[in-house]
């Protein structure tokens, strides 16, 4: 994953009520070290910009309404916020995941994986048994 991957440009939606949240919510979210932030008063909205090591935008939503500010709950917001949710969580969780080592071929890997396994006619009855009648 490149860094380019990991520098996200977010829009925080506000609910109509109470009015005036926007410039408010601003001024919080500059205080945040290595946050960016755009207001859009006519759209009710900040810009936010972000590096997915340092925050995420669950992160951010839950800390201003932890400050009482009203996002905007509408379905296509609500929707929109889950998939960002889980697709930064998801990003972040393969941060952490090792590199896969891969073999020269993938044959290789299922030949050995073939070799170490019990297949054929193999039957761990002894012979006497088997022919107990």
């Amino acid at each position: 994953m490149s860094s380019a991957d990991l520098k996200k440009n977010r829009e925080i939606l506000f609910s109509k009520f109470p009015p005036g949240q926007v410039p408010e919510a601003a001024g919080d979210l500059e205080r945040l070290e290595e946050v960016d932030i755009e207001p859009k008063f006519e759209r009710r909205s900040l810009g936010v910009a972000y590096d997915l090591q340092n925050h995420t935008l669950k992160e951010l939503d839950e800390h201003l309404i932890d400050k009482g500010y009203h996002l905007d709950n509408t379905l296509m917001s609500k929707l929109t916020r889950a998939l960002i949710y889980y697709v930064e969580d998801t990003q972040l969780h393969n941060l952490g995941a090792p590199e896969k080592r891969l073999k020269r071929s993938s044959q290789e890997a299922y030949v050995h994986a073939w070799e170490q396994r019990p297949h054929g006619d193999h039957d761990d009855t002894p012979p006497e048994w088997r022919e107990y009648k």
